[in-house]
């Protein structure tokens, strides 16, 4: 990878809720990176109702980043779990995780309709990959067939706050595991690294569409949020020494790279990046 390494997450192209009209108001976000790591839920692979729109965004998306000379790597989500390689990026030799976030829960989004109502596939599933407990690579195999298992069936309405409020307490069932996971998902992330990436300081993640840092067992917890309503976007930025992270500015047509959050220094991680 070539620095800066910018990271992004839960772009959701072409999805109906998506904030993201266009995948050229992306390209402040690109521009000035060597690689732009993107975190899951780019695109809608699963979704037959958002694919084609998707799709023609996700190419849009990959031609800006060849005309702004940096280099893609698309890490897989629970929408879009085909992607190749390991399911994960690791940074600072190992100091720095970057994964999605799917595989934290064990039913990878609890608080789907279709987590609610298929635990016993979930069981199942889990029956047949008993390695994951112990393996991450075993463990993200679990988590893409699992976003297979539990694709959505139904879609949110609308954007504004009220349409997803009311898609959020349908049943009243999801709207408690919302609020589960969301004050949740930070320890589950640091409990996550303490069995399957115990050199990891930092774990950057998405998911859950809930921006925010965190010092959880000693870690540091990023959630990148997404571009959806209700929830903020945040960017992050590694240069080798330091990380950066701040809020995607959404005040103009194109996003920009806006108010810096946080920055930690890290010494110059090990070569072979």
């Amino acid at each position: 990878m070539t620095y800066p390494i910018r990271i992004l997450s839960d772009l959701h192209l072409g999805h109906r809720v998506s904030r993201i009209e266009s995948s050229e108001s992306l390209r402040p976000l690109i521009a000035g990176a060597g690689t732009v790591i993107f975190n899951g839920d780019t695109w809608q692979e699963l979704a037959r109702l958002f694919f084609e729109r998707s799709a023609e965004m996700l190419k849009d998306l990959k031609r800006i980043c060849a005309e702004e000379g940096a280099q893609p790597v698309f890490l897989p989500g629970n929408h879009d779990p085909g992607w190749p390689g390991t399911g994960w990026a690791e940074l600072a030799g190992g100091r720095i995780l970057v994964i999605h976030g799917d595989s934290l829960f064990e039913d990878g989004s609890p608080w789907s309709r279709e987590a609610l109502t298929q635990q016993p596939e979930v069981a199942e599933l889990w029956a047949r990959h008993q390695a994951a407990v112990n393996d991450p690579a075993a463990r993200i195999v679990l988590a893409r067939e699992m976003a297979i298992l539990l694709r959505a069936r139904e879609y949110p309405k609308g954007k504004k706050l009220w349409n997803r409020a009311l898609d959020a307490i349908s049943p009243p069932t999801r709207a408690f595991q919302m609020i589960r996971v969301w004050t949740t998902q930070a320890d589950a992330a640091a409990a996550f690294a303490e069995r399957y990436f115990p050199k990891a300081e930092i774990i950057i993640k998405g998911h859950f569409h809930r921006a925010g840092i965190w010092h959880k067992r000693g870690r540091l917890v990023i959630n990148l949020g997404a571009f959806m309503n209700p929830c903020p976007a945040l960017w992050a930025d590694f240069d080798g020494h330091q990380l950066r992270c701040g809020r995607v500015d959404e005040s103009g047509r194109d996003y920009q790279l806006g108010e810096l959050r946080g920055v930690w220094r890290l010494q110059q991680e090990a070569p072979g990046l």
